[in-house]
C-alpha cells in the first residue's frame, strides 16, 4: 500500500535526478529535521497532549490552534483551565508532604528516637531527593524512547516540570503506551515540583518569622544612655512546631501570634494594667 508508492517515488527520484544511496538518505535527513514534529498532533492523543500542555502553561510552541474559533476557545479555556490546575496541584503538593511526613516520623520512630520530629528541613531534604529522583527516572524513559542522550532527555524533564517549555525538546505521540506514559509522568511530575516549591515557600516564611520576632525581643535604646525595657518578650509561635504546616496554615498562625502580642508593653511604665487586674491601693512603687 503506502509503503510501496514510498519505494516507487524514491526509484522515480533515483532515475531522474541520478541520486545515490547516500545522497537520498542525506536528503531525506535533512527534510525530516525541517519539518515541524506535528505528526497525528490533531488525534484525540494529540489534542489531549496539547491541552494539557496550555493548562499547566508548559506551552511547547509545537502546535497551536490555526482558526479563530479555536483561539477563542483556547483563551477562554486557558483563563478556566490555568487556575482550577494551580489550585489542583497545590492541594495535591500539600497531601504529598502531609504523607511523605507520616513515613519520615515513622522510620524515625522505628529508629528508636527518643523524641522523633519531623522538621522543614527534613521534608525539604526528602523533597528534593523526590525530584532529583522524577527527572533522572523521566530521562532514562525518554532517552530510551526518543533516541536520546540522558543528558538531553534530563533538559527536557526538567524544562518540561519547571513548565518552562523550549520546545527544542518534544516527546512526539507514537505509540498508545508510550502517550500514557508521557501524560502520567507530566501529571505527576508536576505534582512532586509543586510539592517541593510549597516546601521551600514554607521554609522561607519561617525564616521570616523568626528574623521579625528575634527583632521584636531585642528592644533597643530610644535614646543614648536610656535604660533597656524589661518587659516579657514576645512567645515564640512557631518555634517547637516541628509538624508540617501548609503555606495558608502558616499564614494563619502568623496573623494568630500577631493579635496575641499587640497588647504587650514594658512593664517598667508608669500607669500600666496588667492582665486586666486593677492596681491595688496604696501600692508604691519601688525606686531603685
Amino acid at each position: 500500500g503506502r509503503q510501496r508508492l514510498l519505494v516507487q517515488k524514491r526509484g522515480a527520484l533515483w532515475r531522474k535526478f541520478g541520486f545515490s544511496a547516500e545522497d537520498y538518505r542525506e536528503l531525506e535527513r535533512l527534510a525530516l529535521r525541517r519539518a515541524p514534529p506535528r505528526r497525528r498532533q490533531w488525534k484525540f492523543a494529540g489534542s489531549f497532549y496539547f491541552a494539557i500542555t496550555v493548562i499547566t502553561t508548559i506551552g511547547y510552541g509545537h502546535a497551536a490552534p490555526g482558526t479563530d474559533s479555536g483561539k477563542v476557545f483556547y483563551m477562554f479555556y486557558a483563563l478556566l483551565g490555568i487556575p482550577l490546575t494551580l489550585v489542583t496541584f497545590q492541594s495535591l503538593g500539600e497531601r504529598l508532604n502531609a504523607l511523605v511526613r507520616c513515613h519520615l516520623l515513622a522510620a524515625k520512630r522505628c529508629l528508636g528516637l527518643r523524641r522523633p520530629r519531623v522538621s522543614t528541613e527534613n521534608l525539604v531534604v526528602a523533597g528534593l531527593l523526590a525530584c532529583a529522583t522524577t527527572l533522572a527516572f523521566g530521562a532514562v524513559a525518554f532517552a530510551h524512547f526518543e533516541g536520546w542522550t540522558f543528558f538531553h532527555a534530563y533538559y527536557y524533564c526538567f524544562i518540561t516540570l519547571t513548565t518552562i517549555g523550549f520546545g527544542d525538546f518534544v516527546a512526539l505521540q507514537r505509540k498508545p503506551p508510550y502517550v500514557a506514559f508521557s501524560f502520567h509522568y507530566i501529571l505527576l511530575g508536576l505534582t512532586v515540583i509543586g510539592a517541593f516549591l510549597n516546601l521551600v515557600v514554607l521554609r522561607f516564611l519561617a525564616a521570616s518569622a523568626d528574623g521579625s520576632e528575634r527583632a521584636a525581643r531585642d528592644p533597643s535604646p530610644r535614646h543614648q544612655g536610656a535604660p533597656e525595657s524589661r518587659g516579657p518578650s514576645l512567645p515564640r509561635c512557631l518555634a517547637g512546631s516541628g509538624g508540617y504546616t501548609s503555606v495558608s496554615c502558616h499564614v494563619h498562625q502568623l496573623e494568630k501570634c500577631a493579635r496575641h502580642n499587640v497588647g504587650f508593653s514594658p512593664s517598667s511604665s508608669p500607669g500600666v494594667v496588667r492582665g486586666g487586674q486593677a492596681p491595688r491601693p496604696g501600692a508604691r512603687r519601688k525606686s531603685i
